[in-house]
């Protein structure tokens, strides 16, 4: 049972969503402050806060909520937020939205608007990925390339970064957000490949209510949320033609309108994006335009494979045993000489998350405080093998590997995503675009 703690000086409002979570299998906790909630958060599980943004001090500043948003981030409690807040408030909201807050719900809300928003965050939070806390730099040229990406983190440029699934792409740029002048605010980020072709205007730029059918609420885009922060585009190349115009130009003028709204908004949002695909061949193939990748790349960082990275691979392993056995509160672990040759004579198409799932998974597994070879779970593949691939396009390789990987993990989709390091989303989306079988399906 999920978790909702209910933060509100008001026990109208507290009893209120308490009512309509809990008949809707919701377990709800209580609090009437910010500090009380604190309190409740360092004894209690919570999976989701959902958090209004005045108490004693004043009754429209929203100043104590913001200041409870910037404690949960200095004590590292990564949990969803929801903040409550007045249609005249919206101002507020983006500004808690930057804060780290998932999303906002007006007063007086509509119960089926709050179960949408619950269900939504309480099943999808933002977390990182295991073992991935911040981009990891152990050899030559990786301290190179981060010292690279400091040094360009204080300019305003757009920035690409490029590399293949499971490289850190996603870290790099939190990292380059985290050394910019922009770092007082959150970063803000969207997987491109996770959003249905239908939503990504609304999802960039935001809705007015009535706006179309769905649109029962007035939603902030990411632009407006990264206003004066950074903006992280992931998986640019999923990006639709039809809406490639509109984001050249907000990246040209800065100026752009929310669906169903003729009024221009501006954001001074500093983009920065990544990509596994091929933009010059979806260039060449009318996918992606030639004119918004000039505006995109103005800097270019390209993350190597791990097979690149084996100088860095017994200190990439050391640091994902060691926090993989906190995880689990385990004694430590280490490595035996040929559980290390095995992975030293891996390909690791996962890249560094994939290192990072295989020592997890022995970590759990080991018998011993030794992860022997047995415990280290992939398939070596005969580099003659590799040599005597027949030729085929980058589309037919990608449909291939789906294919096989599915079947690998018996059909179950989201641990072939995760191997091909792949969200859900992205991988229903090639297995739609392919017309791949799924067993039981």
């Amino acid at each position: 049972m999920k978790t909702v703690l209910i933060v509100d000086d008001l026990i109208d409002v507290r009893l209120s969503a308490r009512i309509v979570l809990e008949s809707h299998g919701f377990q709800c906790l209580e609090a009437d402050h910010p500090n009380s909630a604190l309190t409740c958060l360092a004894k209690d599980k919570v999976d989701l806060i959902l958090l209004d943004m005045n108490f004693s001090q004043d009754t429209t500043s929203g100043q104590e909520g913001l200041a409870f948003l910037s404690k949960l981030v200095e004590r590292n409690l990564n949990v969803p937020v929801i903040v409550i807040t007045a249609w005249a408030k919206i101002e507020l909201a983006v500004q808690a939205m930057q804060k780290g807050a998932c999303d906002f719900i007006e007063k007086p809300w509509k119960n089926q608007r709050l179960l949408e928003a619950v269900n939504s965050h309480i099943t999808f939070p933002t977390v990182r990925h295991e073992g991935l806390e911040t981009f990891w730099a152990f050899g030559a040229n990786s301290t190179l390339l981060l010292e690279k990406a400091k040094r360009i983190a204080k300019t305003d440029a757009n920035i690409l970064i490029t590399g293949e699934n499971g490289t850190g792409k996603s870290l790099l740029a939190q990292y380059i957000h985290q050394n910019s002048q922009r770092s007082a605010l959150e970063m803000v980020s969207v997987n491109m490949a996770a959003i249905p072709d239908n939503l990504f205007e609304s999802e960039l730029f935001g809705h007015k209510k009535g706006a179309f059918t769905d649109a029962k609420a007035h939603r902030v885009g990411r632009f407006t949320l990264a206003n004066g922060s950074s903006l992280f585009l992931d998986e640019i190349g999923c990006l639709p033609t039809s809406l490639q115009a509109k984001l050249l130009r907000v990246l040209e003028s800065g100026e752009y309108e929310e669906v169903g709204c003729s009024k221009s908004k501006r954001s001074n949002a500093r983009v920065i994006s990544a990509t596994n695909a091929d933009l010059d061949r979806l260039i060449n193939e009318g996918r992606f335009r030639k004119d918004l990748l000039f505006r995109l790349n103005t800097l270019v960082i390209e993350l190597p494979p791990l097979r690149s990275r084996l100088d860095e691979l017994q200190a990439f392993s050391e640091r994902f045993l060691a926090n993989h056995t906190k995880k689990y509160g385990l004694t430590a672990r280490t490595l035996s000489e040929q559980a290390y040759d095995k992975l030293k004579g891996y390909h690791w198409p996962g890249n560094i998350r994939e290192l990072s799932h295989v020592l997890e998974r022995a970590v759990i597994m080991a018998d011993s405080d030794t992860i022997t070879a047995q415990d280290i779970q992939i398939q070596q593949v005969d580099s003659t093998q590799v040599s005597h691939l027949p030729l085929m396009s980058l589309e037919q390789a990608e449909q291939k590997l789906i294919h096989q990987a599915i079947n690998h993990f018996d059909g179950n989709v989201a641990q072939a995503g995760a191997f091909l390091g792949l969200s859900k989303s992205a991988i229903y989306r090639r297995i739609d675009k392919f017309n791949i079988p799924i067993k039981g399906e």
